[in-house]
């Protein structure tokens, strides 16, 4: 039973941290694609960025602190 607590537990930040990787890519591809189409938006789309950038990097930070519980406990 230990040896599957270890797996969920990597599995758990491994996922997480590829997850949070495709969102940045997606969000930031997106950002660059909107600048790139209207210039002078570039302030507005820069605060919706960085709010997007906080709620992607929010489930890989969860699923890490998550999967080092299982880990370690």
């Amino acid at each position: 039973m230990e040896e599957l607590r270890l797996v969920a537990g990597a599995l758990m930040a491994g996922l997480g941290a590829v997850g949070g990787a495709i969102g940045v890519g997606v969000a930031a591809s997106k950002y660059l694609e909107g600048i790139a189409r209207q210039p002078e938006l570039q302030g507005y789309l820069l605060g919706q960025f960085f709010i997007m950038m906080a709620l992607v990097d929010a489930l890989p930070i969860i699923s890490l602190a998550f999967g080092l519980i299982f880990l370690f406990t």
